[in-house]
């Protein structure tokens, strides 16, 4: 899994609520056999003018030239809910997303982030729409740079600082590159230990 220690993008306010893992890649989308190819279908019912089509509908903000090249989104509370598909944060880290900031997430769907090396952060309403209302300007002009070792988020306009919280072993998770499995196999000496104290407590657990 890829390390996320600092990461600078462009980001796209997509400020609605509820967006759910079926707005994030339809069901339709994921007829596929492997995970290659699920970013074409990310925000299908948004991005594309006809359902089943690839024709572009211009008005949705990733279809836009100023928000070319976008790998952070800002959205509105709830991001992710409905059901626990992983295919959509599959999606989205295809396409290039790195980051996802928004009020509150669908708890299935912020897991799925963890594992997959997107990082979802948990911003204030507020402070969500007074960057939305900078980057706008100039979207190109005014990337942003998250620092996760710091837990930052840090506009380039502005120069403001947001501090976000994570949970240490998330963190851990993404500064490491380590998905569920290297993460257990990072801990080898503290299972053998563990093992090995309980076996001198209770021998009759152990079938040797």
């Amino acid at each position: 899994m890829e390390k996320f220690t600092e990461h600078t993008g462009v980001a796209a306010p997509i400020l609605r609520i509820n967006v759910d893992t079926d707005a994030i890649i339809p069901s339709r989308e994921m007829k596929l056999v492997s995970k290659q190819g699920l970013g074409e279908g990310l925000f299908a019912g948004w991005r594309y003018s006809k359902p089943g089509s690839r024709d572009i509908n211009p008005d949705f903000i990733l279809n836009k030239d100023e928000y070319a090249n976008t790998s952070i989104i800002l959205s509105g509370s709830n991001f992710g809910c409905g059901s626990s598909r992983e295919h959509a944060v599959w999606a989205l880290k295809e396409y290039g997303i790195r980051a996802i900031i928004a009020p509150s997430f669908g708890a299935i769907f912020h897991q799925n982030c963890i594992r997959n090396g997107i990082l979802p952060i948990t911003l204030s309403e507020e402070a969500i729409n007074t960057l939305a209302q900078q980057i706008e300007q100039a979207p190109q002009q005014q990337p942003l740079t998250i620092n996760l070792p710091a837990q930052q988020i840090i506009s380039t306009d502005s120069k403001q600082r947001y501090i976000f919280d994570i949970e240490d072993s998330h963190k851990d998770m993404l500064v490491n590159g380590l998905d569920a499995i290297a993460l257990t196999l990072s801990m080898e000496d503290q299972i053998a230990e563990f093992e090995n104290n309980d076996r001198s407590q209770r021998s009759w657990a152990y079938l040797d």
